[in-house]
């Protein structure tokens, strides 16, 4: 339950989860209501074919019962009497009539055994030629009790031994009943009656009050499934017009957020890079002065490299997102490996005099392809990353290898930045979102006050990844130092 209380809460239910819960529980309902009165149909015709049976039973019993006291009451000396024959004669056809006269009994007679032929009774002077052993009796034998005289022929020996009231069910509620006759605890044959009880008013009567409680059980539930519907689903709205109106607030924080950080990352590069546009405009001073009447070629060429890089600094200073088209295209064709060489000499190893602190160490694959790519926002990511070496490096003299490889199976370079100093971090080398967070803004391990630090490693990546195309990694050498990886796809 600790678990899944906390799942539930992160869903929400939609004006849909509604109407289809609404349409699911209205389906519900009528499915039950359809089920329970099936049940209850099925119930009251297995209890009504159950009591029509007993009932048929019932009255065939009670008749068998009349004629077998009629049987054993009756004195011999009152057959040769006619008044009394008479009399007789005329309380067996009150028994027969009497039963016929009742709604739900269509035919009555007594089965009875005579020289192995079965004989059906259903007059009182027919059943007193039997019981004075007159033939005439047995040339009256009615047609209509020819379904009973067959069955009975069928059943005889299984009722003569059991002596048990025996039914047959024809159709729904049509019982042929045989009730044994023993008048003197002798069998003489069977009292045969054909009933069928009709129960569906009752039955009818049940299932429409069923009906009337059913509508208005599912009346009251439908009302209170429309006022929560109504109620649940006013209520969704209103969230989602709140919800609503947070996500535009929401999306208007963060576009004033997005517009806040472009112009952030618009005033680190400019600073990052306005302290290198000094430096370059000094060079260019020197290179001036130097000028004379001489083949000033190499010269030309240097001033060239430094004016581009100037214009370079302050067309970035005009544009939040410069156009990709201003980045990288077919019309750019940067060798690396001279980029790399012209950085090293020109930028780094330009002194006024000769350093110790540190040296640099180039290792250039000659088969490395040119890059369509500016050549000036390849130096904002190089030149960044080898001052990151100098800076963090903390040793008296400092060697930087910087190595390019061209891996023709994978038609990729890779431009390797190391150091020999004490190594990036630990806890910097970890990654966040998928980046190392040297690469994160305002990182660093300088310890210097009153100074933005930690934009180096940061803009080289946000250039590299985003603008050029390319991958930028860093780690820790195995003996001592750290290296950065440059990925540059052919």
């Amino acid at each position: 339950m600790k678990e899944l209380l906390p799942n539930i809460t992160h869903y929400r239910f939609e004006f849909r989860h509604l109407t289809v819960l609404f349409v699911v529980l209205v389906i519900f309902q009528f499915i039950l209501s359809f089920i329970q009165k099936s049940s209850l149909q099925e119930f009251t015709v297995e209890t009504q074919k159950w009591y029509q049976q007993y009932s048929a039973e019932k009255i065939a019993n009670l008749t068998s019962t009349s004629l077998e006291l009629i049987f054993e009451n009756i004195d011999n000396s009152e057959l040769e009497n006619p008044e009394e024959s008479q009399t007789l004669i005329q309380s067996f056809n009150i028994i027969f009539s009497q039963q016929l006269l009742q709604q739900n009994v269509d035919d009555i007679c007594l089965l009875v055994i005579k020289s192995n032929a079965i004989y059906a009774i259903d007059d009182g002077e027919v059943l007193f030629d039997y019981i004075t052993g007159n033939s005439g009796f047995s040339s009256t034998n009615n047609p209509k009790h020819a379904f009973a005289v067959n069955a009975y022929r069928e059943i005889n020996d299984s009722i003569k031994l059991s002596e048990q009231v025996y039914t047959i069910l024809e159709g729904i509620q049509t019982f042929h009943v045989f009730v044994p006759f023993v008048p003197n605890g002798e069998y003489q044959g069977v009292i045969y009656m054909r009933i069928t009880p009709d129960f569906t008013n009752i039955t009818r009567e049940i299932i429409s009050s069923y009906d009337e409680a059913a509508i208005i059980y599912s009346s009251v539930i439908m009302l209170g499934l429309l006022a929560m519907y109504y109620i649940s689903s006013f209520s969704v709205k209103e969230r989602d017009k709140s919800q609503r109106i947070l996500a535009e607030e929401k999306e208007k924080y963060i576009k004033e957020q997005i517009i806040h950080e472009k112009e952030s990352h618009f005033t680190q590069r400019i600073y990052h890079t306005h302290h290198k546009a000094e430096k370059v405009m000094g060079f260019i001073k020197e290179d001036l002065r130097q000028i004379s009447g001489d083949d000033n070629r190499i010269l030309k060429e240097r001033m060239t490299k430094y004016s581009n890089f100037i214009s370079r600094v302050i067309y970035d200073m005009k544009w939040y997102e410069p156009p990709i088209q201003t980045i990288r295209g077919q019309s750019f064709n940067t060798d690396i490996n001279e980029l790399i060489k012209f950085i090293v000499d020109h930028i780094f190893l330009r002194l006024s005099a000769p350093t110790e602190i540190y040296t640099f160490k180039l290792d250039l694959d000659d088969s490395m392809p040119k890059v369509p790519v500016n050549e000036f926002v390849s130096w904002e990511v190089i030149e960044p990353l080898i001052q990151n070496c100098i800076d963090h490096a903390n040793r008296e003299k400092i060697l930087i290898k910087i190595s390019s490889v061209y891996d023709d199976t994978y038609k990729r370079s890779v431009v390797r930045i190391s150091d020999n100093g004490q190594g990036i971090i630990p806890e910097l080398l970890k990654e966040v979102n998928g980046i190392k967070k040297i690469f994160f803004e305002s990182t660093s391990t300088k310890i210097v006050e009153n100074q933005n630090s930690g934009y180096g490693c940061y803009l080289a990546y946000q250039i590299a990844t985003k603008r050029c195309g390319w991958q930028l990694d860093a780690e820790n050498n195995e003996d001592e130092g750290c290296s950065f990886i440059l990925t540059i796809p052919s």
